[in-house]
């Protein structure tokens, strides 16, 4: 069985990343998607929030799987059985830092690291610049799921 793991924080899910998660799923015979546990970082929606959004939006895809992880992604991938990490890349800012750490990921564990280019449609997305948004109003409907977009609305505006 060919298994895949996409990592991020999904704080929270945008279309960009279900676009990377669709596209991933139809390659694959299994796609974790793998939630950081990230203490370092103050999150708008807990861990279990966006297990729980993410596992809404991929219902649709028989194959996804949804776990969380702390620690090093290669770790994970290693105790998943997991062979290869996607990640998508929106610019060449994306590419520089993510080569970096592909690089060492094979280095420290031999798995391996996909690029899959961004959708145009989504290129200047990012969860960081959505929240920003959603806080001073502004309408980010159309660039998250309906769900996700009640929920963020909800959470700045509440």
């Amino acid at each position: 069985m060919r298994r895949v793991v996409c990592p991020g924080s999904f704080d929270p899910v945008t279309n960009g990343h279900l676009d990377i998660i669709g596209r991933t799923s139809r390659l694959y015979d299994e796609v974790v998607v793998a939630v950081l546990i990230n203490i370092e970082k103050t999150s708008l929606f807990t861990v279990e929030e966006r297990i729980d959004m993410l596992q809404a939006v991929t219902k649709e895809y028989g194959n996804v799987r949804v776990e969380k992880f702390h620690g090093l992604l290669v770790d994970f991938a290693r105790e998943q059985g997991i062979p290869t990490i996607v990640k998508g890349l929106r610019a060449v800012s994306d590419f520089d830092y993510e080569l970096q750490m592909a690089q060492l990921n094979y280095r420290m564990s031999g798995v391996e690291t996909l690029f899959m280019s961004t959708n145009p449609e989504y290129s200047f997305l990012s969860s960081s610049r959505l929240k920003e948004i959603a806080r001073y109003g502004g309408d980010v409907s159309g660039l998250v799921p309906d769900l996700v977009l009640e929920l963020l609305v909800e959470r700045v505006r509440g």
